[in-house]
């Protein structure tokens, strides 16, 4: 079983997210989590109590989530797929990573507003929060985001990291699901001059692609000196329906989500992201 953590607050990106990852992993055997964070004046207990049982929810939060439930019970027409609804009140960060630890959480699956949202700065959202703050892999599903499984998955990389086994097992894992077109871009600085370190993990990369995968898959770079713009243009210049990236890869994940002053958001808006923690 591979374990999937939603957290939701009931708006229509949270359920698209979830749309999106029910089908992703629809072959796959899953238990999905459903987890509504809700602050302490929701509740019916003093906020100097630390226990909150499940009676002490308003009744308005007992509807949304019944309801709720009712329609991922729809949704999850499949004898592969489980639900398990949990909801919280307190810390949204500190419940999160609770959750993963307890439950065993394998891949938290989160939805974004699109543009609005990232113009201001990613860092400030719960997204970003989970993305930087949680010891556990992400995808982001933006609102506009279609249904399907995606054809075209683009994982972006500076070559600075050794790829280990965690990492390699991810790409693996969305490799065998998807059965995508897998393309490895790096987006040089240095007009395409790699150092020692960067070529042995390129070749290490390179080797195991071409043992394990069947799939196609290649090795692109551009120079640029903005990591972002170059990123965004391959990304829409090539139809890529993912992007995946290693939250330890801190000059490419950095360039990318926290530099507010590119004005083209078309990619937060449409494009899937996945984030690989080890």
């Amino acid at each position: 079983m591979k374990n999937i953590l939603f957290p939701t607050d009931f708006s229509a990106n949270s359920w698209n997210a979830l749309e999106y990852a029910v089908h992703f992993f629809k072959n796959e055997d899953c238990i999905f989590y459903i987890l509504h964070i809700a602050d302490l004046k929701d509740s019916n207990v003093n906020s100097n109590s630390f226990a909150f049982a499940k009676e002490t929810a308003l009744p308005s939060i007992n509807k949304k989530i019944n309801l709720l439930s009712m329609r991922v019970e729809q949704l999850l027409d499949n004898k592969k797929h489980h639900l398990i609804v949990l909801y919280e009140y307190g810390n949204f960060i500190d419940l999160i990573r609770k959750t993963v630890y307890d439950k065993k959480i394998e891949l938290i699956v989160m939805g974004t507003k699109g543009a609005s949202g990232i113009k201001t700065a990613i860092v400030g959202s719960n997204t970003g929060d989970v993305i930087t703050k949680v010891i556990c892999n992400v995808l982001v599903i933006p609102e506009k985001a279609p249904i399907k499984k995606p054809k075209k998955i683009t994982f972006a990389t500076d070559y600075n990291i050794f790829y280990t086994h965690p990492i390699l097992n991810t790409l693996s894992e969305q490799l065998r699901i998807s059965k995508a077109n897998f393309n490895v871009l790096n987006v040089s600085q240095a007009n395409g001059h790699l150092t020692n370190a960067q070529k042995k993990n390129k070749e290490y990369l390179q080797d195991y692609l071409e043992e394990i995968f069947s799939c196609s898959h290649n090795f692109q770079s551009v120079d640029n000196k903005n990591v972002k713009e170059a990123i965004l243009n391959f990304v829409a210049d090539n139809k890529i329906e993912m992007l995946t990236m290693v939250a330890k890869n801190l000059n490419y994940f950095h360039q990318l989500l926290f530099d507010t002053t590119i004005e083209k958001l078309s990619f937060h808006t449409t494009i899937p992201l996945f984030v690989l923690h080890e």
